[in-house]
């Protein structure tokens, strides 16, 4: 009768021998983790504990969620908002994966309208509880932090890729050219600010001003200018017409931000367009040929072939872009006047003020972790929506 080999326990020589590799291996990887837990990881840690302590110079006392509270209002109403974050994601989740391999896709589909209806009333009512609750300054710098990022991000991403796609013909001098659009990136932050500052100056005798006076529009304050676009824009011609701007006009971005705003994208486009100069590279030309074959024009190629083969690369400038947005200090805070009254204040600059201004330490760390928590969850649902749709292509 056959009887089965006994399994064979490992040698002492080999145990030695694996553990000897993940020793190495975790020898290579030390130096990037101490890199990256004192100068990533630490910091953070170090400012939520700041958060929860009185600090002024030196700490003062544990207060708790107190600076949170302060900050937002109602911590549970900022939950909810960040549940409503996460419920769009689950939407997307029921819409697309669990759809496409349910049976019951219509009931699926309906599941995710319902999650997504679901998603906006916890935003709209988290938000409007912290907004009658929490620290307004810091709360409308959110508000400008939107404005701010889904604005440039969106128009940097599609001037870029136009861009890129212009560059990457054969015309005469096009490394000149793509040399003076990257120009813009590597001009010092501060320097390029304080030109923009000299071109958008309130006086008539300056450059964007005396533009507009060719067409026979008035002179403009810019970055003196509190009103929102849309007042500037619509608000006489309502006002003749004896009705009441509507609400998404009268509450928009300043033009003091809206000018911000174009210096972000006067200086990011370049590089974006650099990126995708080389993503267009690694596109073979043997599509282009066999879609020129079969008919196709140029703007059917652009939409068909070169947009989707560079979604991953617009999938990583989307993400870096709004990341970046949020963050944004140095330009916001060199082009700021005093003049308009925080008009142009995001939540960047109101955490700055709070540091150096107000001394107030913990204040500011509960801040900071606030926007660190807001950044996190739409980095997540950026994602969650867009990213393996992009990595597909």
């Amino acid at each position: 009768m056959a009887t089965r080999d006994a399994p064979r326990r490992p040698s002492r020589f080999s145990v030695g021998r694996v553990r000897g590799e993940w020793l190495t291996g975790y020898l290579f990887v030390l130096p990037a983790t101490l890199v990256i837990g004192v100068f990533g990881l630490f910091p953070i840690l170090y400012a939520i504990y700041m958060s929860l302590h009185r600090w002024r110079i030196r700490r003062s006392g544990f207060v708790g969620l107190e600076h949170y509270e302060r900050t937002l209002g109602d911590i549970g109403a900022f939950g909810v908002a960040l549940l409503g974050i996460a419920l769009i994601g689950v939407a997307h989740w029921l819409w697309t994966d669990l759809a496409s391999r349910s049976p019951w896709r219509q009931v699926m589909r309906l599941a995710a309208a319902v999650t997504l209806l679901f998603a906006g009333i916890a935003l709209a009512l988290g938000w409007q509880t912290m907004a009658l609750t929490g620290d307004t300054r810091f709360l409308m710098g959110l508000v400008r932090t939107f404005y701010y990022g889904f604005i440039s991000v969106p128009v940097q991403i599609t001037l870029a890729l136009v861009l890129a796609s212009l560059l990457f013909q054969p015309i005469a001098g096009r490394q000149i050219y793509r040399m003076l659009f990257f120009l813009p990136y590597v001009t010092p932050v501060v320097a390029g600010a304080a030109v923009f500052r000299s071109i958008f100056s309130p006086r008539e005798e300056r450059l964007v001003n005396t533009v507009l006076s060719w067409f026979g529009i008035d002179a403009q304050r810019w970055l003196f200018e509190t009103r929102p676009v849309g007042q500037l824009l619509f608000g006489d011609l309502f006002t003749r017409a004896g009705m009441e701007l509507p609400a998404f006009l009268a509450g928009g971005p300043s033009l003091a931000l809206l000018t911000i705003i174009l210096f972000g994208i006067w200086t990011y486009t370049g590089y974006n367009a650099v990126i995708f100069l080389a993503g267009l590279g690694g596109i073979p030309k043997e599509l282009y040929e066999a879609a020129a074959i079969d008919g196709a024009n140029g703007p059917a190629r652009f939409f068909h072939i070169t947009v989707p083969l560079l979604a991953p690369i617009t999938f990583y400038l989307t993400v870096l872009g709004f990341i970046g947005t949020f963050q944004a200090f140095t330009q916001l805070y060199v082009m700021r006047e005093a003049a308009v009254r925080g008009a142009v204040d995001t939540a960047a600059l109101v955490i700055f003020d709070t540091f150096y201004r107000r001394s107030d330490f913990g204040l500011a760390a509960a801040q900071s972790v606030v926007l660190f928590a807001i950044i996190l969850a739409l980095t997540l649902l950026q994602n969650r929506l867009f990213g393996r749709r992009a990595l597909r292509g």
